[in-house]
């Protein structure tokens, strides 16, 4: 009989190793995600800014999976884990495992703020990203009918918090749309007076990465006119203003949240394994401690080494040699063998851009920092490779060279949202009946469908 192996996220770790147990006879494996596509992070921010479609940077589950004869796909989100009975809850039924990988990633930490929460838009899914670009169009629409010179500069600044690779990068993106598009877009609105701001607390930006990196970084974001504030945090926002903790305020429609994130612990993990950033702690194999069966890979799992006291970064390249060791692994394991792997992570660098031209990449063997264009054709390439699917590359390829050329992004688009409350099944049943009078004697009354408070929370969060 094959193992029943059940991994939880469809994120770089769990679909890599779902790729490598693919036709494995071995292995009967069920990669649940609560999507189903593969969403591939480094890109959100130029969904958010109109330079992406969704679409480029999705990538169907079923799809990868078409011609395997193990591996099944599950679109639900896990409610809860039993590690005692080996099973876990989902929002439909309950499933047994010989093998469970927890693979869930991040979402964004805002470190117990709830104003944060409610005020700021995260950037951690397609549907936020799409949020965003919603967001930011619209106020431009939105400054236009503006009464007074107030409410258009809160309408047209913007607030980026977070000076890691993402809130960087978003902020690169935007000052190269403020330079090049949006004055062609809405020539009745003067964009000398937008001001794009990027708010860390640290004294640096990208201070995972080295002095050389955050110095061009910083310089490149300068000359493309946006205003840094480091060793500075967020104290308060109420939705127009954004208050700095040395007391300075800033006004803003829009406040976009890169300031952290934190692990996906499902519930029934033992709190006493789940470390700071919400991580759950494992050995060298990347078995839960405690566990015989329990595996975490990527950004949920904490593993302290000699070369990583603290931990791995929070980055793809992690969640891939995790999963790629695990696969070994496991494998040996159905073989019988005793031999086993540890894990140790290979760093072959980090990179970040901030614009056309404009990136900067640290490779740790041998030593070397490279910066401006040769580091921006690193940074394409790379991305390029991980993609999934040839037609996903060949039209992020196909818009970037035309970005580059013209200046221009094609996909400032606002689609007008719309609710529909869900019917229950007897609305249902009345409406069909009503519309075919044949089918019965008397003629069906029909109420108008009355949504529901919880009906009417979605509509509220959706519409935000």
């Amino acid at each position: 009989m094959p193992y029943k192996v059940v991994i939880v996220g469809a994120g770089f770790a769990g679909l890599r190793l779902a790729r490598k147990l693919n036709n494995h006879p071995g292995f009967d494996v069920l990669l649940i995600d609560r999507f189903n596509y593969h969403q591939f992070q480094p890109l959100f921010y130029q969904v958010a800014t109109a330079a992406l479609d969704a679409s480029n940077i999705s990538f169907p589950l079923r799809k990868a999976f078409h011609k395997s004869k193990n591996v099944r796909i599950r679109v639900e989100e896990v409610k809860s884990i039993n590690t005692a009975q080996n099973k876990i809850v989902t929002e439909s039924e309950e499933l047994s495992y010989d093998f469970l990988i927890l693979a869930l990633g991040a979402d964004t930490n805002f470190f117990g703020n709830q104003t944060m929460e409610q005020q700021t838009f995260p950037m951690k899914s397609t549907v936020e990203a799409l949020q965003i670009r919603h967001r930011l169009i619209q106020n431009f629409e939105d400054a236009l009918l503006a009464k007074n010179e107030e409410d258009v500069q809160r309408l047209m600044n913007i607030v980026v918090v977070g000076g890691g690779a993402t809130g960087v990068e978003v902020s690169g993106a935007l000052a190269e749309m403020k330079r090049y598009v949006l004055p062609k877009d809405y020539p009745e609105l003067d964009f000398s007076k937008m001001n794009i701001y990027l708010v860390e607390g640290g004294d640096r930006t990208l201070g995972s990465m080295s002095e050389k990196s955050s110095e061009d970084s910083r310089r490149y974001l300068e000359n493309l006119g946006v205003t840094i504030r480091t060793k500075n945090v967020v104290k308060d926002y109420d939705g127009q203003k954004v208050t700095l903790a040395d007391g300075n305020t800033i006004p803003a429609n829009t406040v976009i949240w890169a300031a952290g994130i934190k692990g996906n612990v499902p519930e029934g993990i033992d709190k006493t394994l789940v470390v700071r950033g919400n991580r759950i702690k494992v050995d060298r194999h990347c078995l839960m401690q405690g566990s015989q069966n329990v595996y975490v890979l990527g950004d949920l799992a904490y593993m302290e080494t000699a070369k990583w006291p603290k931990g791995h970064p929070q980055v793809a390249s992690v969640a891939i040699q995790q999963a790629d060791l695990l696969a070994k692994n496991l494998k040996l394991f159905e073989r019988k063998s005793n031999d086993v792997y540890e894990f140790e992570y290979n760093d072959k660098g980090s990179m970040a851009t901030v614009g056309r031209n404009k990136a900067v990449v640290d490779i740790p063997k041998p030593t070397m920092h490279v910066r401006g264009f040769f580091a921006w054709l690193i940074w394409m390439g790379l991305h390029l490779f991980l993609i999934l699917g040839v037609k996903n590359r060949i039209i992020i390829f196909i818009n970037w060279i035309y970005s580059y050329l013209t200046y221009d992004q094609s996909l400032r688009l606002i689609f007008r949202e719309f609710y529909r409350p869900k019917q229950r099944p007897q609305e249902v049943r009345q409406i069909t009946t009503a519309s075919n009078p044949a089918s019965s004697p008397q003629p069906a009354q029909t109420a108008p469908a009355v949504p529901t408070s919880g009906d009417l929370k979605q509509a509220a969060d959706f519409k935000r």
